[in-house]
């Protein structure tokens, strides 16, 4: 059933908070839950809150007004600093209702002892902040750090030019009545409400510009694309300040839905904790990584927990974070298809930062077809069905040959672009980056812009299904002109020996000319006989399965291999890690490679490790890694978050 048109009276808004006070002032949403927030890894509401929504738009009608009555203007950038929960939903709001720019990040330790600081250092040196809002206790902590006088000078100068403002002092006071009868004031559609940092997946993360129009196209395409409504319940850990978290905040206000919030650390702890609210809630809708699926059928602890699991309610499973293999899918479908689980509620999804974040699904409501697969993929979208409506005809996506920027015919690899009124505005304060990455141009059309995401993919079928395949810059090109995915080598490589490996631990890269991989241990092992027959083991079945000769394995200890907080391999910054002798090396082998010319003496040279007099005086003289020295500057000219 399409709830679409819930009622003339109430039209579509041009800005997603516009909605709020729809809901908030109909008799059947007043005291209905727009947020359920879960705390301490608890299933249901023992120890957590909720808003309901005449609640929330109470409270963002306060926060904007105390804002702006803390010497800040419309326009302001304002870092917020707050840890995942309801208040950090109020905040986001209320920033959006005070017309300011909101640049919401992960608050890092306020001792900054742990050398946490280089993304805020970046954030606060990028978006020049006027405030920014956390807890008085969180502020506390900042302020003893800038009077101990300790070290990194630049952070120490960066947060004493801030105006600091306390969750405390904005949120719960008495608005007056004028004001909430006053016109809105707050972002209007074509004004930049949000910077969103990418997650780091490919390279630095960069600061994107999301114009809060383009920001309530992209969630009302999800929610008809999802077939959200106002009887929608979403559960969701996935991180509240970035990307597919951020967006699913935004996409509940918009359908009228409740959200069932946690935290992603919450989850890492206890992976049954999502099957145990999906169960309570009665969820419809769920996003996560592709790597949860594994992981929970892996650590989910199906029969330990006192709440039986049961998944009949779900309706779209939403798997983001390409590649997504159907192997990994089918498993999951495969274990809890006996508690209920729909396999047509499967909904593999794409999406980027630089299109505000939803791009597509390949789950079309009421299809009874399964989905086709290509080289272990599920696809990402069906660019070939007929039922597209208006607003889904804005959106153009293609596949282009990177060197000719022409379309490829259905059947040839090449990178994924994007037109819709969704892309973003560009990166702050790189004009020629946005030039390139967001004015992308068909050399037989020039009249449109396409935004270049950096993505490979490959359409397929009458339907046209369309794969993502891997990201441009992580192609690992051989001296025989061979190219091919690293996740398909670290996949493969997991294969050989998946009760010692981790799963999704592991990275591929090149080394100069020769291949390396990276993998974690799952334990400790002390027997070298076994982690040679691993290695061994490791480069044979790779050879074997993809044809690929691997000259590095690289067995490194839990929590090595460098990822984004979405669990997305960061291979650039492994590799930066493997250089620099900064990896807690179990066991390295490097095999001879005659065919590339590269010899066994040169290669130690350049991987030598965290063992080696060289590695240690660089951690001694604490030189920065490779991320920190070039800041500014990127290392892809494609750097993006996914869905």
């Amino acid at each position: 059933m399409n709830y679409e048109n819930y009622d003339p009276c109430f039209p579509d808004q041009p800005v997603v908070d516009l909605y709020l006070p729809v809901w908030a002032s109909l008799p059947s949403f007043r005291s209905k839950p727009a947020f359920i927030w879960t705390e301490n890894g608890s299933a249901g509401l023992s120890g957590g809150s909720s808003l309901t929504y005449e609640e929330l738009n109470k409270s963002v009608t306060s926060i904007s007004g105390q804002l702006l009555l803390c010497h800040l203007q419309r326009g302001d950038a304002v870092v917020v600093l707050c840890s995942p929960g309801l208040e950090f939903v109020e905040i986001i709001f209320g920033c959006q209702r005070a017309g300011l720019l909101a640049v919401p990040i992960s608050p890092p330790d306020p001792s900054f002892s742990k050398d946490n600081h280089h993304h805020l250092v970046r954030v606060l040196s990028q978006t020049k902040p006027r405030a920014a809002i956390a807890s008085s206790s969180y502020i506390k902590d900042v302020r003893r750090h800038v009077s101990s006088n300790s070290s990194n000078k630049q952070l120490r100068e960066l947060l004493q030019k801030l105006q600091w403002i306390s969750t405390e002092d904005i949120r719960g006071k008495n608005v007056e009545l004028q004001q909430r009868l006053s016109p809105y004031n707050g972002c209007k559609s074509d004004d930049v409400y949000l910077i969103q940092y990418t997650s780091g997946a490919t390279g630095i993360p960069k600061p994107v510009l999301v114009k809060a129009g383009s920001a309530a196209h992209n969630v009302r395409i999800a929610r008809k694309a999802y077939d959200l409504h106002p009887n929608s319940v979403i559960v969701s850990w996935l991180p509240q300040y970035h990307d597919c978290g951020l967006m699913f905040l935004l996409l509940t206000i918009v359908s009228g839905a409740t959200s069932v919030l946690t935290s992603p650390g919450a989850f890492i702890k206890r992976p049954r904790l999502w099957l145990e609210l999906i169960t309570e809630f009665k969820a419809t809708c769920t996003p996560v990584p592709s790597f949860t699926l594994p992981l929970v059928v892996k650590r989910g602890g199906i029969d330990k927990g006192t709440l039986p699991i049961t998944l009949w309610s779900m309706k779209n499973l939403i798997i983001i974070n390409e590649p997504i293999y159907k192997a990994s899918v089918e498993e999951f479908v495969q274990v809890f298809g006996p508690y209920g689980l729909n396999p047509l509620s499967i909904s593999p999804s794409y999406g980027l930062a630089e299109n505000c974040t939803f791009v597509s699904t390949a789950w079309k409501n009421g299809s009874n077809a399964s989905f086709p697969s290509f080289n272990k993929l599920l696809p990402s979208a069906r660019l070939g069905y007929s039922s597209r409506d208006e607003e889904e005809e804005e959106i153009d996506i293609i596949v282009v040959n990177e060197e000719t920027h022409e379309p490829v015919e259905d059947g040839v690899e090449g990178e994924i672009w994007v037109s819709s009124p969704s892309n973003a505005s560009g990166y702050l304060g790189h004009p020629s980056l946005t030039r390139e990455v967001f004015q992308g141009r068909l050399s037989t059309n020039l009249s449109r812009c396409f935004m270049r995401t950096g993505d490979r993919g490959i359409i397929k079928g009458e339907e046209r299904y369309l794969f993502v395949t891997g990201r441009s810059s992580d192609m690992i090109k051989l001296q025989n002109g061979q190219e091919i995915h690293p996740h398909y080598i670290e996949t493969t490589a997991y294969n050989s020996s998946p009760k010692l490996l981790r799963a999704g631990c592991l990275a591929a890269f090149k080394v100069s000319r020769t291949v390396a991989i990276v993998a974690e241990m799952q334990r400790s092992e002390g027997d070298i006989r076994v982690l040679s027959k691993i290695c061994e083991g490791v480069r044979e079945t790779v050879i074997k399965e993809e044809g690929i000769e691997v000259g590095l394995v690289v067995l490194v200890n839990g929590g090595n291999v460098p990822k984004t907080t979405s669990g997305k391999i960061q291979r650039w910054a492994a590799k930066d890690k493997l250089l620099r002798g900064e990896m807690n090396v179990v066991l390295k082998i490097q095999f001879d490679d005659h065919d590339h010319g590269l010899s066994l003496k040169s290669l130690r040279t350049m991987v030598h490790g965290s063992e080696g007099k060289e590695g240690r005086r660089r951690g001694e003289e604490g030189k920065k890694p490779v991320a920190e020295e070039t800041e500014g500057m990127f290392l892809s000219p494609f750097l993006h978050s996914s869905l």
